[in-house]
């Protein structure tokens, strides 16, 4: 009598338990869905789950059982570049050569391929194509030949976030359609990273008529997909971390414009206070409000024409403490006279010079696109001259800027961990981020854009650690 195959929750159970994991009600959920649309012969799919919920690792045990069924199938794994795909392709390969029902799968060595981007499996059919490929949407694929497609994470921000670059993403696309044999199918895997997302579910979308599956991280009811790894307190930090605008987009998978982004300057705490420098111990100590200021820093963008016109060159000097929250100290307007002799790159310099001297900063970046490649040397001359012991960075800024002013801003907007000293306030930059759009052509955001980046250079803090046991060192400077 011929043993039953496993159905792909067994499949996936088998796998888990190996692997002392557990098999969560969102994984068997998808799973479910996965074998149903095989056994109901659906061949045009769209899986859309929130970021986190292993979605990709959900389909490579898909992929695997696929083959483990039929191992004559063929599967084209297309993703937004190569690298990518070939992690699906290299973790099923993983799963076929440890999993214990797929023993047969694994061929004699140096039979086939067996790479980490493409490998064939044990099978009768003579058939010209891999089992599995990885490819990227930007390769050629053409001549490939396919049972499944399998389009993982096609759609991610740097290629959808202009007409002409998603245009050019539903058109490569079209692609697997020529790849693919009769009877062949398409699942598509993603979160949506724009308005007009390639996952939009209107009749005239790209995917219309696709069978979906859409798991948010959160219900209309606010309740968890997963409350054992996101509960409640995990979410809330989520959202306050990543911004309502990706929160909404990546976890609850709603199709949000840029335009639903608002800057809102009420979001800011005021502060009057200036820093406070002691040294203890041999060492400086740098206060602000009580609070310990573990870093800090400047950002130039410089413009050198005359002032009122063209660009605004703008200064941002920022503080940050332990705790994750910034400071946003001075915001500096840099002009120069025309009836000195000095040239307006070193009057500006000597402008900057002087703020980082009195504002003990450690560093000052400057963005060196265009006209700013000659001005680190005369800023380094400059801060010498005025005594100061700040360094300069020079820094080539390649993502657009309302892209990196909303990354910026937006996360610490919404966890409420950006204050602005009263100057700050004194100045335009309100004004700026009431009046801000992403899309929005001709308004100034020279001081936003300043601001970004300092914001940006950040570094990633650890929390605070709890007391570590009797005996163990610590493991993590200040």
């Amino acid at each position: 009598m011929t043993e039953r195959p496993a159905d792909l929750l067994e499949f996936a159970w088998i796998w888990n338990r190996q692997a002392n994991l557990a098999t969560p009600a969102v994984h068997r959920r998808v799973l479910r869905w996965l074998e149903g649309r095989v056994e109901d012969g659906d061949r045009r799919l769209l899986l859309m789950a929130f970021r986190g919920c292993g979605k990709s690792t959900l389909v490579g045990l898909y992929c695997a059982w696929r083959l483990y069924r039929a191992p004559e199938t063929r599967i084209l794994v297309l993703a937004a570049d190569h690298a990518l795909a070939t992690r699906m392709v290299a973790n099923v390969r993983r799963i076929l050569g440890r999993h214990p029902l797929c023993g047969a799968l694994v061929p004699d060595y140096g039979e086939g391929g067996w790479a980490s981007d493409r490998f064939t499996v044990a099978r009768e059919a003579v058939l010209r194509d891999a089992s599995m490929l990885a490819a990227g949407i930007g390769g050629n694929i053409t001549g490939a030949r396919a049972d499944l497609v399998i389009c993982d994470d096609v759609e991610v921000a740097g290629n959808c976030d202009t007409p002409a670059k998603r245009a050019e993403l539903r058109e490569r696309l079209t692609e697997a359609e020529f790849v693919l044999v009769p009877g062949g199918g398409i699942l598509y895997v993603g979160t949506p990273h724009c308005a007009d997302s390639l996952y939009a579910d209107d009749a005239e979308a790209f995917l219309a008529g696709y069978r979906r599956l859409v798991i948010p991280l959160l219900d209309a009811e606010g309740r968890g997909a997963w409350p054992e790894r996101f509960p409640p307190e995990a979410v809330q930090k989520l959202r306050a971390r990543v911004g309502p605008l990706a929160f909404r987009r990546q976890m609850l998978l709603e199709r949000v414009a840029e335009e639903a982004a608002r800057l809102d300057p009420a979001l800011i705490a005021r502060y009057a206070a200036e820093p406070d420098y002691r040294e203890a111990n041999g060492r400086g100590v740098l206060t602000l409000m009580g609070k310990r200021i573990v870093s800090g820093g400047g950002w130039w963008d410089p413009a050198f024409g005359r002032p009122g016109t063209g660009d605004g060159s703008v200064l941002a000097a920022t503080y940050a403490d332990a705790e994750g929250r910034h400071y946003l100290h001075r915001l500096a307007w840099l002009t120069h006279r025309d009836d000195v002799e000095e040239d307006p790159a070193t009057q500006q310099c000597r402008t900057v010079a002087a703020i980082a001297r009195d504002l003990l900063l450690p560093v000052v970046r400057v963005e060196t696109n265009g006209l700013g490649r000659f001005l680190p040397a005369l800023l380094r001359q400059a801060l010498s001259q005025a005594g100061s012991g700040c360094t300069v960075a020079e820094i080539t800024s390649h993502v657009p800027k309302a892209q990196r002013i909303l990354a910026a801003l937006d996360p610490v907007l919404a966890a409420r961990r950006l204050s602005a000293h009263d100057s700050v306030f004194r100045t335009r930059f309100a004004q700026e981020m009431a009046e801000w759009r992403p899309d929005a052509r001709g308004l100034r955001d020279d001081a936003l854009d300043a601001v970004a980046g300092c914001l940006l250079a950040e570094p990633v803090r650890l929390p605070t650690l709890p007391p570590r046991p009797a005996g163990m060192l610590p493991w993590r400077g200040l």
